[in-house]
Parts: structure tokens; C-alpha cells; sequence
């Protein structure tokens, strides 16, 4: 199985990612964000892997995960109107492998770097923790927003940090996505 080095050759509209911490409302903006802008979402691909795996998952499986995301952004990607939103991107899944594992698969990163997008929006841990199956780290919510503003700095993407109540989080990153729409 191989993934798509590069989306440079793929025709797409711009592409916000949301990435931040478990539980910090990443899939909830993520699809207000594309009800206010009517266009498509892309759903977090581990949530549907990780519920058909019959066992822990395994570091291999970050990887089949990886290639998994990068596929349903690129279908998606075909039928947005001006804007894609990504409820997550290899960002958090390269996060996740080295603090789970120590290390991240070199395809990953190699993809990773041949991937484009907009803008990041970044969340904030601000709103409570919700219990989950699939969330592992409550106590760690603090350290991990902090890696994904350090990785959203060093990508060379524009980002913003998404903060306050959900109203507020999706007036700031309605804002955001406007200005990469108007170009400004």
C-alpha cells in the first residue's frame, strides 16, 4: 500500500487542518466550520479504523492510518466548494507515534512534507474533557498543546490558536478562513 507523496499535482480548494489535543473540539468545529461554509469535512480516519481493530493497536497501525487520511483528504478534497476542512492531519499522527512510541515512521514525515494546506487552527484545551474509549491522556493536555503550536510555528503554515466558548472558537476560525479565502 502507498500513499500520495505530494498533493501539489492534485487540483484542490484550500485546506484548513484542525489539530490540537484529544478532546478539544476538533470534529465538532470541524463540521460547523463546513456547514458555515457549505462544503465537505473530512472525518478523523482513526476513529473508523481504530473501532474495526479487534485488539491495541500497534505502532504499524499509525501508518495504515496515515494512509488512510491522506486518501480521504484527497477524495474529498474533489467535491469542496473554495475551502477543505481536515478534522486532523499527519501532524497528529506524527505527535501521537512519538509520544507513544519514541518515533514516527519515515513515510509518514516524508508525506507529511509533501502535503499542503492553508492554514492550521490550532485547539485549545480550554473546553472539558469528555471521556472516550479512544482518548488515552487526560492528565497531558497542557503538553500536548503546546507540541502542536510548536510543530503548527515550525510547518511554515499560518496558523491561529482556537480558544473560548464554541461560539468563539468558530467566529475566530470563520475569521481565519476568510482570510486566506480573500487572500489577505
Amino acid at each position: 500500500m502507498s500513499m500520495i507523496l505530494s498533493d501539489a499535482n492534485i487540483s484542490h480548494p484550500r485546506k484548513v487542518a484542525i489539530i490540537g489535543p484529544e478532546c478539544t473540539g476538533k470534529t465538532e468545529l470541524s463540521h460547523r466550520l463546513a456547514a458555515y461554509f457549505k462544503t465537505e469535512w473530512v472525518p478523523e480516519y482513526a476513529r473508523q479504523y481504530l473501532n474495526k481493530l479487534n485488539r491495541p493497536y500497534e505502532r504499524s497501525d499509525l501508518t495504515k492510518i496515515a494512509h488512510g487520511q491522506v486518501r480521504m483528504e484527497d477524495e474529498w478534497a474533489r467535491d469542496a466548494n473554495k475551502v477543505l476542512i481536515c478534522d486532523t492531519n499527519l501532524t497528529v499522527i506524527k505527535v501521537w507515534s512519538e509520544f507513544k512510541y519514541g518515533e514516527c515512521d519515515p513515510e509518514i514525515i516524508l508525506v507529511m512534507k509533501g502535503r499542503h494546506y492553508d492554514l492550521l487552527l490550532v485547539t485549545d484545551i480550554d473546553i472539558p474533557w469528555e471521556d472516550d474509549p479512544q482518548r488515552e491522556h487526560p492528565d497531558k493536555r497542557e503538553h500536548f498543546r503546546d507540541v502542536y503550536i510548536k510543530e503548527a510555528q515550525e510547518s511554515g503554515v499560518p496558523f491561529a490558536i482556537i480558544t473560548g466558548t464554541r461560539e468563539q472558537r468558530l467566529k475566530k476560525a470563520v475569521e481565519e478562513i476568510e482570510k486566506i479565502l480573500s487572500g489577505s
